[in-house]
């Protein structure tokens, strides 16, 4: 068995996938100038084979809208993707250096999510949730300030989640849900995927 085969193996994931075939993501269509994106929630397996996310901090840039923000990689559809699992397997090749179509799997989507901030760009925004093998190396672009290794104990822990005040572009601070992990804040789209996916994983 390969460390990939055990980790799909694993009680969690083992429901997960089950869960994500047998009730996919529910699609959004494009309304106006709006463009599809995909995001990736990918999972290994620890040393101690419990599986945990990779998140990423995105570098600080000024053409970036999410400037910062702790994130899966992802990014919007190019013309030449031939749907949106393809985006996905690309956006996160690009970012990360993984391989998902060599060293992975996509087990599914989530609901399609949209952005709440006027100021942000108008997209349609489908997470899928993939499987990696233990040993994948990450190897960031520059569009990545850090990339970091998540529990899902850590995710299952009620006290990560909460209120906090953040600096949104266009808006200023405002008090929005978050879960922390560390140092790092995650909030916005980035947390309603999140909480997408620990709702399924249950």
């Amino acid at each position: 068995m390969t460390p990939l085969d055990a980790l799909l193996e694993h009680a969690d994931i083992a429901r997960l996938a089950q869960r994500l075939a047998v009730r996919p993501g529910t699609p959004l269509a494009l309304e106006g100038a709006a463009r599809y994106a995909a995001i990736t929630i990918v999972l290994r397996a620890s040393v101690g084979g419990e599986p945990e996310m990779l998140m990423i901090k995105r570098a600080e840039l000024e053409r970036d809208p999410w400037s910062g923000h702790v994130a899966c990689p992802g990014g919007r559809m190019e013309p030449g993707d031939r749907d949106l699992e393809q985006t996905a397997v690309r956006e996160t090749w690009e970012e990360t250096g993984i391989d998902l179509a060599h060293d992975g799997r996509i087990l599914g989507a989530l609901d399609d999510i949209t952005p709440r901030t006027p100021s942000l760009p108008r997209l349609v925004i489908r997470p899928f949730v993939a499987v990696v093998r233990p040993d994948i190396a990450i190897i960031p672009s520059p569009e990545v300030a850090d990339a970091f290794w998540v529990p899902l104990a850590a995710l299952r822990d009620t006290a990560g989640w909460g209120k906090a005040m953040v600096p949104i572009r266009g808006v200023g601070e405002r008090e929005v849900d978050v879960f922390r992990h560390g140092e790092y804040t995650v909030w916005g789209l980035t947390h309603r995927a999140l909480t997408q996916f620990l709702t399924l994983l249950g």
